[in-house]
C-alpha cells in the first residue's frame, strides 16, 4: 500500500502540534506550582546561538503551515510572529491547526513530483520534488523545532516524558 502525501503530512503535523499544545499546558502548570512567571521560559534557549523557546513554537507552526501551502498550492494567511505568552503560543498552534484542517487532502495527493522551491536562509532558495521536500526537508525541520521546544522545557524541570512528546493516541 502506498502512503499518500496527505496522510504523510496532515495527520503528523496535527498530532504533533496538538501534543505541543498539551506540553505548553504542562509547562504553565509547572510554573504555577513552583510560583514563577511562565514568561521566564519563553526566552530560554539551550545554547547562546539557538533561537529561544517562543521561536521554536512559531517555527514549528510555520514549518507545517508553509510547507503544506507550498506542496498543496493552497494560500495560507500570514501570521504576525508577535506571540510572547503561553496563551498566545497556544492560540498560534490553534490557528495553525485550524488552517491545516481547511486543506483538502486532494490538494496534496499526487504532488510527489511537483517542483517545490523554498527559502533556505535569508538569501537563497532550494528546489526539490514534493515527496523529497516532505520527507527529507519539511518533516525533519518540523520535528527539530518541536523536539527543541520539548528539550527546553525538560531542561527547565517541566515533568515531561516520551508519552507527552508522542501523545497518547
Amino acid at each position: 500500500m502506498t502512503i499518500s502525501m496527505s496522510s504523510a503530512s496532515l495527520p503528523i503535523f496535527k498530532t504533533m502540534l496538538g501534543n505541543l499544545r498539551n506540553i505548553l499546558d504542562k509547562a504553565a502548570a509547572h510554573a504555577q506550582a513552583r510560583r514563577f512567571d511562565p514568561g521566564n521560559l519563553t526566552q530560554y534557549r539551550l545554547a547562546p546561538d539557538m533561537l529561544p523557546f517562543t521561536r521554536q513554537i512559531l517555527i514549528a507552526c510555520d514549518t507545517a503551515r508553509l510547507g503544506v501551502s507550498r506542496i498543496s498550492g493552497v494560500d495560507t494567511p500570514r501570521f504576525e510572529d508577535d506571540e510572547s505568552t503561553f496563551d498566545q503560543l497556544k492560540a498560534r498552534i490553534d490557528k495553525t491547526l485550524e488552517w491545516l484542517d481547511s486543506v483538502p487532502s486532494d490538494k496534496l495527493d499526487g504532488t510527489e513530483d511537483k517542483e517545490i522551491t523554498f527559502p533556505v536562509g535569508r538569501e537563497s532558495t532550494r528546489t526539490m520534488k514534493g515527496q523529497a521536500y516532505l520527507t527529507h526537508w519539511l518533516l525533519p525541520n518540523f520535528f527539530f523545532h518541536v523536539t527543541t521546544a520539548y528539550a527546553i522545557l525538560r531542561h527547565n524541570g517541566v515533568e515531561l516524558g516520551k508519552a507527552d512528546y508522542l501523545g497518547s493516541r
